[in-house]
């Protein structure tokens, strides 16, 4: 049974997050930042891994994936971003 793992990327250059769900955590990191990528995160790249969490199912994932892009979510990640930035 896969495990699925709700993720938090991040771009130092362009200072932006992107908040997401898979069940392949590094496949996913190496799509977000392939070449070929036609998504939203292509223009932002390079992105990394600065938070994640790992769930037992796909809905338990989706609901973290959802509260984590609410203000509130958003307030819990701004923790995770390097001091530097």
């Amino acid at each position: 049974m896969p495990m699925f793992n709700v993720y938090v990327l991040y771009s130092e250059s362009y200072k932006k997050i992107y908040i997401g769900y898979t069940s392949d955590i590094q496949n996913r990191l190496i799509a977000h930042n392939h070449p070929g990528n036609k998504g939203w995160t292509k223009k932002f790249q390079p992105w990394k891994i600065i938070y994640q969490e790992t769930y037992e199912n796909k809905f338990e994932a989706m609901i973290r994936e959802k509260q984590l892009k609410s203000a509130k979510g958003r307030e819990f990640i701004k923790t995770f971003i390097p001091k530097n930035e």
